[in-house]
């Protein structure tokens, strides 16, 4: 069950003008240019990404960039976000992604988006999420689908994974536990968010996410050492934004 079609003209003048200015940053502006370096040493020109809470675009333009001969499969399932990132898409010519309309979880099937709406009605779709909703905030609610990696390689056959990046506010370990096959087969490096807080609404810890990716034989290194060039090893348990690497992969972990 793909996200239902958002439109745009059915907001009211200042929703309508809040997403004029999301989709104008969208389309003109380019974040995260920090991690290029690193990112260009992770994914090959002819690599193949899974970009997982597309959202806007942002990661899925560095992403199209790094793999002129590879393929980026952008997964969205919110409509409002999701009218955003196909229109980027097109706009910028990102012939080598692909927009998947679906989720990522543990099993196939469909489930209630939850999307805060701010005081002046406008949306806060980056923070949109799967699991418990918030009584304390006006939320707008969305019925989406959902499939799993395994499901999605088995039908599309990437022929490689090469990484997984993931920001889906808590939902996460569903999603990896979702694709265990396949990150067994084609061991990615995985760029995780990780929030206790967040992960809690889903029912699910960070002790339990780390000890799922220790068991498939994969180490963490913060985010900000990495791109600096330095892999240390990240404190036991914490949350942050992770690079998860296979214990195999060329870039060295240190223990200090």
């Amino acid at each position: 069950m793909p996200a239902t079609a958002f439109r745009p003209g059915a907001l009211g003048w200042r929703p309508r003008l809040s997403y004029l200015a999301h989709l104008g940053k969208a389309v003109l502006r380019q974040h995260h240019r920090e991690l290029l370096p690193l990112l260009r040493r992770l994914v090959p020109e002819d690599g193949v990404v899974f970009d997982v809470g597309g959202h806007a675009g942002q990661f899925a333009k560095l992403f199209a960039g790094l793999t002129p001969h590879g393929r980026v499969y952008c997964f969205e399932p919110g409509g409002y976000a999701l009218s955003i990132l196909t229109r980027v898409v097109r706009l910028r010519r990102l012939r080598n992604v692909t927009v998947v309309p679906l989720g990522l979880s543990d099993t196939a099937g469909g489930a209630v988006l939850h999307m805060p709406v701010k005081a002046s009605g406008s949306y806060g779709f980056g923070l949109s999420h799967l699991g418990a909703g918030d009584a304390a905030r006006r939320q707008r609610h969305e019925d989406i689908g959902l499939t799993t990696i395994d499901a999605f390689c088995d039908r599309e056959d990437p022929g490689r994974l090469d990484l997984i990046k993931a920001d889906i506010e808590g939902w996460e370990l569903r999603m990896l536990a979702g694709g265990a096959r396949a990150i067994a087969r084609f061991r990615p490096v995985i760029l995780l968010e990780v929030s206790a807080a967040h992960l809690a609404r889903a029912g699910d810890s960070v002790e339990d996410l780390w000890r799922f990716l220790e068991d498939l034989g994969y180490r963490p290194t913060p985010l900000a050492a990495a791109a600096t060039g330095r892999a240390i090893l990240a404190p036991r348990h914490g949350g942050g934004d992770l690079l998860w690497l296979p214990d195999d992969h060329a870039m060295f972990i240190s223990s200090e």
